[in-house]
């Protein structure tokens, strides 16, 4: 994570949708991150007017509206900074609230509660708009948004939604109704989306640490292993071979989320589960496995051997150039009533590796909704009288190769393809000096964005966070209206550094310029994320919570 506690690394969902599963074209299947855009396919009727019956436009004496897409590190701290004196402020996300990925871990194990890491999107200043749903599609030439509405469950942070042909969802799980909303800008802050890389059973079997479902179920599923466990022997139920497969604990990825999460759980085995279940304690083990050669690869090399040398102090596994093939139930009672699961790993051969819990955290892949955008032509009106569709000129998205982000200079603005650009001229594109052109009034933020100049970003929430907070101060300088993006200075990324928690008050730190290890850097590390927690309640609860925590031990309890 990074000195102002923006990294998620991607480690990151993300936002997890209920009701399913993923899969897109290439047969790989997927998770959705934070701030998941959708775009169920079914026919539905199509309104104009707010969900409150009211007509969206005003056009006698309004603000300007801009509509954001998203309430992740991008879209929320976009809409929290951006002026509600000279804008409207409209944001429509699945979720209805905005999570500090960065204690997730931490509500994962109680330590912390997860209301903490919870801010409404309702109680952003000024009485901010808000629109519960998913966004299917954009209508670049009318400036219009197609959104299904979401708002009898907070699905985006339960589980997966499978993705039809195409990278759409089946018609039979499109559900809610569709509905309009106009705008006068658009900052598309929608995130990324962790992969599985095409893994049999990952999908299904493992667990995902990008919403607070995600950490509320491995709370309950690792308290429920405890009690499953601690049955009588010779009562029928368990063997000390099943407890130590169910009490091993299996974190896939070893980047900074997955590293967090490996330490923030044995703080909670040695300092609460061991007192309780101290019978136990010889079957726990914790293995974090990764592909690379080392884990924390954004550390220097004396840094990562640092939580190398910790974790093996902690007894935690650490297994590089490890490659998960498969994830299924074990076979039996074993599987099917307490939920065993075995890992089938390359450098093992036939031989399965058993396990109670698997956490995965590893890479990231575009939105569905970019690709959607990216993979479309879209009309560009030329004037009034030529709205008509057969007179529209076609254009298209201009996309990173490698990520499949959406391409934007150093002010967000969105770029065409150059084949697109010269049939565009004069419209809703505006010409540039170089061979492409730029969409009018829509931005791309976050992990959709990729800056042509700034390709080797990464996909932090420091990141986001910088980039939101900049177009909003750009917009805010607005003359009249009228916003003078041109001629403002570009986005310059500032490295605060990444920092992660190792377990047992130790933490690591690196920055430009110094480094910090142990508890010192642990100091830092919770100081940072008090600091950037985004309301007072929240910076109040935090420590709270923490206090509560080291006084009375974290909070173990299933409901």
């Amino acid at each position: 994570m990074s000195v102002l506690m923006w990294c998620c690394v991607k480690g990151g969902a993300r936002a997890n949708i209920n009701a399913s599963r993923l899969k897109s074209q290439d047969g790989f299947h997927h998770t959705l991150r934070e701030d998941l855009f959708l775009f169920p396919q079914g026919v539905h009727p199509v309104s104009t007017a707010g969900l409150d019956g009211e007509k969206f436009f005003d056009h006698n004496d309004r603000k300007e509206r801009v509509v954001i897409l998203g309430s992740g590190w991008a879209g929320y701290s976009f809409a929290k900074d951006l002026d509600p004196e000279k804008y409207e402020r409209i944001v429509i996300s699945p979720r209805s609230y905005f999570v500090f990925t960065p204690l997730l871990a931490s509500t994962a194990v109680g330590t912390l509660e997860f209301r903490t890491v919870l801010e409404p999107i309702r109680r952003l200043n000024h009485g901010i708009g808000f629109h519960q749903g998913w966004a299917q599609d954009i209508d670049f030439a009318n400036k219009t948004i197609r959104v299904e509405a979401n708002a009898n469950a907070d699905s985006a942070s339960k589980a997966v939604v499978p993705i039809g042909q195409g990278g759409q969802l089946n018609q039979a799980t499109a559900r809610g109704a569709l509905f309009d909303v106009p705008y006068d800008k658009l900052v598309i802050a929608c995130g990324a989306y962790s992969q599985t890389f095409g893994i049999e059973g990952v999908r299904e079997h493992a667990n995902f640490l990008r919403d607070v479902g995600d950490a509320r179920r491995i709370r309950l599923r690792i308290l429920s292993l405890f009690e499953q466990c601690a049955y009588p022997k010779g009562s029928g139920t368990l063997t000390d071979e099943d407890r130590a497969n169910l009490l091993h604990f299996a974190i896939v990825g070893g980047g900074p989320t997955g590293i967090e999460f490996a330490s923030e759980l044995h703080d909670l085995i040695h300092d609460d589960l061991s007192k309780m279940y101290p019978d136990l304690l010889k079957f726990v083990r914790i293995t974090v496995y990764d592909v690379s050669p080392k884990v924390l690869p954004m550390f220097d090399q004396a840094l990562s051997k640092y939580a190398m040398d910790a974790f093996k102090r902690q007894k935690i596994e650490i297994r590089t150039q490890h490659n998960i093939e498969r994830v299924r139930l074990a076979d039996g009672k074993l599987g099917s009533e307490h939920g065993e699961l075995k890992l089938k790993i390359k450098q093992y051969g036939d031989k399965e590796v058993g396990a109670g819990l698997v956490v995965w955290s590893t890479g990231l892949m575009a939105n569905p909704l970019i690709k959607q955008l990216a993979s479309k032509d879209f009309a560009v009106p030329i004037s009034p009288e030529d709205r008509a569709e057969a007179r529209r000129p076609k254009a298209k998205l201009a996309t990173d190769a490698r990520t499949g982000g959406i391409l934007v200079d150093e002010h967000f603005r969105v770029r065409i393809e150059p084949q697109a650009a010269e049939a565009a001229k004069g419209s809703e594109v505006v010409p540039t000096s170089g061979s492409n052109s730029l969409l009018r009034d829509v931005f791309v933020l976050g992990d959709a964005a990729v800056i042509e100049s700034q390709r080797t970003l990464p996909k932090t929430a420091q990141v986001a966070a910088q980039q939101a907070t900049y177009l909003a101060k750009v917009l805010n300088k607005a003359n009249e209206g009228v916003v003078d993006v041109k001629n403002a200075p570009g986005f310059k990324f500032r490295n605060w550094g990444v920092m992660t928690y190792l377990g047992s008050w130790k933490a690591i730190h690196q920055g430009p310029r110094d480094e910090l290890r142990g508890w010192a850097a642990w100091v830092l590390w919770r100081s940072a994320y008090l600091a950037k927690s985004m309301s007072l309640r929240n910076k109040f609860l935090v420590p709270v919570y923490w206090l509560v925590s080291w006084i009375f031990g974290r909070g173990i309890s299933r409901f």
